[in-house]
């Protein structure tokens, strides 16, 4: 754990501030690469992962941006309500799950809203390096786009494209910008459920494989549990089961038995909670294993996927 302090906080759009984090002992911060996260542990309790969004090779602060949701569960509300400049915060070290495929030949990038804040790391990384690549950023408005300016004054502003739905003119045409996918090309796509789907879906019907296609999501989809049952689990170590009924996840059962799992998102979005399975098949409902992951079926997330068969085996 680190412990910072808010430098700064700024107004970067219409619901969207960012915050400089610098190390309260002036010591640098870790190292840590385009597409980094780092989990930031808030005044109401809550621990949300936020993207770090300057430069990778800067060691004297991290920057953040984060959208006051009005669907929050607690933590951008947190963030835009309680944290200020002097406000004393921790965070963990830097993760990366998001990478750049730095043997990439060219680089698509595509950000939604506040998917911005990975993406523009990613851009300011490639260019630092002479890559090839093209960045679309796509948001609602030009007041709710963030970093906007940032942009425009960038070295490779003429990489950047702007796609905002009031003008209908610069409206993103996915299937054009992928209209020649190869080997050696690689999409990167953060924001908005339905967005990235949008992104996704186009490379698909254009031919992209998937080893090609990168994403990273900042929520998840509500879940339809109405039809959920039990299920039972086994600790691979110890022998003991516990039963998982219809309105409990693992996590909560095992927690409640004093057995804990280190959790985040609780969401399946950030991996923190993964967990080998050693018999039985999951019913993935996580965001962060990829399709080929999950059919493995030998790790699930406990946070919110369940079972498909009456017991799971897990390697705890």
């Amino acid at each position: 754990m680190i412990d910072v302090v808010v430098v700064s906080r700024n107004n970067e759009a219409q619901d969207i501030c960012s915050y400089e984090l610098a190390s309260v002992d002036g010591q640098p911060l870790p190292a840590f690469s385009a597409g980094a996260h780092i989990d930031v542990h808030l005044p109401d309790g809550v621990i949300r992962q936020y993207s770090l969004c300057n430069h990778p090779e800067e060691r004297h602060r991290y920057l953040i941006g984060v959208l006051k949701d009005p669907a929050s569960r607690g933590g951008s509300r947190s963030l835009h309500e309680q944290v200020h400049e002097g406000t004393r915060l921790t965070i963990s070290e830097p993760r990366n799950l998001f990478p750049l495929a730095h043997d990439a030949r060219r680089s698509l990038l595509f950000a939604g809203g506040i998917g911005i804040t990975p993406i523009l790391c990613m851009a300011e990384r490639l260019a630092h390096a002479g890559a090839d690549f093209e960045l679309h950023y796509s948001a609602r408005a030009s007041e709710r786009a963030a970093f906007v300016q940032r942009l425009k004054a960038s070295p490779f502003a003429e990489r950047v494209f702007l796609h905002f739905d009031e003008q209908p003119h610069t409206a993103l045409n996915a299937a054009e910008v992928l209209a020649a996918p190869a080997d050696d090309v690689h999409l990167y796509v953060c924001g908005p459920g339905g967005f990235m789907q949008h992104v996704l879906d186009s490379a698909r019907a254009q031919g992209w494989q998937e080893d090609c296609l990168h994403r990273e999501y900042f929520s998840a989809a509500p879940v339809d549990s109405s039809l959920d049952g039990g299920f039972s689990v086994k600790l691979g170590s110890s022998g003991q089961v516990f039963e998982i009924p219809a309105d409990k996840t693992v996590v909560q059962v095992l927690e409640s038995h004093g057995i804990e799992i280190a959790v985040s998102c609780e969401q399946g979005i950030c991996g923190t909670c993964l967990t080998r399975v050693l018999e039985g098949i999951p019913e993935h409902r996580d965001l962060f294993l990829t399709e080929q992951e999950q059919a493995l079926n030998d790790q699930f997330t406990p946070c919110c996927s369940r079972s498909k068969t009456p017991l799971l085996v897990l390697d705890i």
